[in-house]
């Protein structure tokens, strides 16, 4: 299911003439990876970020250090400044951004399974929070690679 949204991200963004990019924390690469899997990828994707650590989402992608201590890496505060910033340093017309507990573990407020996200383009940023449970580390990171390229494919899909 995944290879066919990226096949499908693809074709839509060349109807578009549109570029897009990632700010990965959590899944580390993955919606990166399932992207550049298609032939002809380059067409669209230049270049992705994963940003495990705050200091790469701060060094790399300009989140505010007031925003991590506030609100913590994962939430929707963060990840906006995540999908904006890389927006910018990549010179991209869509990037989405995911920062999340995969487990094991996690916490009351923010326990395994919770993942935010993020998708900028040029005239909006939208935000939400996914909680998909304590399907362990593996099924969470699956699961939100799965979700950030729904969410790519349905801005690539508005008119």
């Amino acid at each position: 299911m995944t290879e066919v949204l990226a096949r499908d991200i693809l074709m839509l963004a060349r109807e578009r003439g549109a570029t897009i990019t990632t700010a990965e924390s959590c899944t580390g690469g993955k919606v990166s990876a399932a992207i550049t899997d298609v032939a002809g990828s380059s067409d669209i994707f230049h270049r992705g970020f994963v940003t495990y650590s705050n200091a790469a989402k701060q060094d790399l992608l300009g989140v505010r250090g007031e925003t991590l201590s506030l609100h913590g890496a994962v939430s929707e505060q963060v990840v906006r400044e995540m999908a904006e910033g890389a927006r910018v340093a990549a010179e991209a017309d869509f990037a989405v951004a995911i920062s999340g507990v995969a487990g094991p573990g996690g916490s009351e407020l923010k326990p395994e399974g919770m993942v935010c996200f993020a998708l900028a383009s040029a005239t909006d940023t939208i935000s939400e929070t996914v909680e998909f449970g304590a399907l362990g580390r593996g099924n969470v990171r699956e699961a939100a690679t799965h979700h950030a390229l729904e969410l790519l494919q349905s801005a690539l899909s508005e008119d």
